[in-house]
């Protein structure tokens, strides 16, 4: 079976301008006469090294020759490098295959850091397009929902596509919701409140006694609850959670629990990703269980 490369690249870690450019030097391919690993630029203070993959041999050696340890090659079947998803750019990130959101179901996804998780809750609620792949060309939304003829998922995309789908998302980074909304607790919760259950979802997640707060003013866990209490108040057809426990102790995160698997009771769609093993088990009907190289 032939395989194909993937070569990722740290634009963070990778420094031409303080290194001998060792990948270039070492690398078999180019020194036969092939360009397999070039510069992205001839400005070393902009420049990153760029690897073909059309011809790469997945040898190593510039992995292993590399100072500052900003390069990694994943050897990959041939099947799987036509199930593309989504690619951020030239030696980045890419995901394949997408979990299929289920009614009345909660899916949990789990995996290491740097997996694609939040990507893939990012691509199912809308907030990014799936490229398949094409980054220098990205596909229209007729060519998405062909792209997936045949799966459950071609149904998703339409609706997706046209906008009918009511989608609510808890993110990852609670920290931020200070910064992007200046007042109270109450108020916040109060504006997005389309459901008219914030009072009993307040009470059930033990936020009474912060309703009155400054939002610069609560906890990491207060913010955390918060933000699923907003979530679950919006009306939607699919919830999306992203690490919806972080912050809070073994009783809250029950009750967490409890708040969002209420979704799945009343006929929505839910999705959850969680570092939480045993939150995870106790929440999800389904888990998929999310493999690969972290950040490649």
């Amino acid at each position: 079976m032939s395989t194909h490369r993937i070569a990722v690249i740290d634009k963070e870690l990778c420094k031409p301008r303080k290194c001998n450019l060792e990948c270039i030097t070492f690398c078999p391919l180019n020194k036969s006469g092939e360009k397999c690993i070039t510069l992205s630029s001839d400005d070393l203070s902009k420049a990153v090294a760029v690897i073909d993959e059309d011809i790469c041999n997945g040898c190593g050696i510039c992995v292993k020759k590399c100072p500052y340890e900003a390069i990694s090659i994943v050897n990959l079947a041939q099947e799987w490098s036509e199930k593309k998803i989504h690619q951020y750019g030239p030696n980045s990130f890419r995901l394949y295959n997408l979990p299929i959101p289920k009614k009345e179901t909660v899916i949990g996804l789990l995996g290491r850091n740097g997996m694609g998780k939040s990507t893939i809750l990012n691509i199912l609620s809308g907030i990014i397009k799936p490229n398949l792949g094409r980054y220098d060309n990205e596909p229209s939304w007729e060519e998405i929902i062909e792209y997936f003829h045949g799966s459950e998922m071609k149904s998703y995309f339409e609706k997706l596509a046209d906008n009918s789908i009511k989608v609510s998302i808890k993110p990852q980074m609670v920290n931020l919701i200070p910064k992007a909304f200046k007042g109270i607790a109450r108020d916040l919760i109060n504006k997005y409140d389309e459901r008219g259950i914030a009072d009993d979802i307040v009470k059930r997640l033990g936020l009474e006694n912060s309703l009155d707060k400054s939002l610069d003013e609560l906890s990491g866990g207060e913010l955390q609850r918060f933000a699923v209490a907003i979530a679950v108040s919006k009306d939607a057809d699919f919830y999306f959670f992203d690490e919806p426990s972080s912050y809070n102790d073994v009783y809250q995160r029950l009750e967490v629990a409890k708040v969002i698997h209420s979704l799945a009771k009343e006929g929505k769609s839910v999705m959850v990703v969680e570092h939480d093993v045993a939150l995870l088990d106790y929440l999800s009907d389904y888990v998929y269980i999310l493999y690969g190289q972290p950040g490649v």
